[in-house]
């Protein structure tokens, strides 16, 4: 046996020995730290209520778009309908955004 392992074995055999006489310092139980609060924000956004709100204005106000220069070869009837056929894709959707100071959940529905 080396000497290195020798002096192991006597500080394990001391520690031990301490141990059973109970001459062992206990350090007091820690106290978990008190965490801090996160703010919590919860948003709702009702889409799809919200396009079957205004589809009928989107409906009537298209024809004034197919006269601006901006949406000429737009189909401005195509159009609303796309938007609403992705307003309505989305409905379920749960946006998680977390840090350590706040935590924002976005649902769609």
């Amino acid at each position: 046996m080396n000497g290195g392992m020798a002096m192991f074995r006597s500080q394990l055999r001391s520690a031990v020995r301490d141990a059973r006489r109970g001459s062992v310092t206990r350090l007091p139980p820690r106290t978990p730290a008190r965490p801090q609060r996160r703010t919590v924000v919860r948003l709702w956004l009702p889409l799809s209520a919200l396009w079957v709100v205004l589809a009928p204005f989107a409906l009537l106000l298209a024809p004034l778009l197919a006269l601006s220069p901006q949406t000429r070869g737009l189909p401005p009837y195509r159009a609303a309908f796309a938007i609403g056929r992705t307003l309505f894709a989305m409905s379920g959707t749960v946006i998680d955004v977390s840090s350590r100071q706040a935590l924002v959940r976005i649902r769609i529905f």
